[in-house]
């Protein structure tokens, strides 16, 4: 199962949003306090519509909690970041890997991100833009190490129904 790690997350609808695309996709999602919210603040609901108590998140009072109950992430951990040198594309993801975002303003401390280089990547941007959407940038690097593990148990195949307007085809 792939996890997705918000430290510090900031805005209810994008933790919503985050939220609805892990149910989506059998992601579990963790949380790392503080949150600039509460959890059963209407605001994070809509976001995530009614997919909220189909969502596996867990909650930790701050990084290092996060670490002592999931050992198995050491290594196996990606933080994304504007100031990483590797693209996101560029690492092997597992089945299993865990994939870090920061809080909305300021992304994820200089002391984590220095302590653990080799596991930083980037959505490349053009010009001065500083950053994408946090929701955004979680369903980027989600895809792609999914589509990388040829999607797990996710149903590749679409429906497609023929739409009928006043009779006609």
């Amino acid at each position: 199962m792939m996890n997705i790690v918000l430290l510090e997350p900031e805005m209810p609808a994008n933790t919503g949003n985050i939220g609805r695309t892990c149910v989506a996709t059998g992601t579990r999602l963790h949380l790392i306090e503080p949150l600039g919210f509460k959890l059963n603040e209407k605001a994070i609901k809509r976001a995530g519509l009614d997919y909220w108590d189909k969502l596996d998140v867990q909650v930790y009072a701050d990084y290092q909690d996060f670490l002592d109950r999931n050992p198995q992430a050491i290594g196996n951990l990606y933080f994304a970041t504007t100031k990483a040198h590797r693209l996101y594309t560029e690492p092997t993801y597992r089945p299993d890997c865990y994939l870090m975002f920061g809080k909305e303003s300021a992304g994820i401390p200089e002391e984590i991100l220095v302590a653990n280089e080799p596991y930083c990547v980037r959505i490349p941007m053009w010009g001065e833009i500083r950053s994408l959407n946090l929701a955004n940038s979680v369903s980027i690097v989600l895809y792609e190490a999914l589509r990388q593990n040829r999607f797990g148990e996710l149903n590749p195949a679409g429906q497609l129904h023929r739409l009928h307007w006043n009779g006609e085809n």
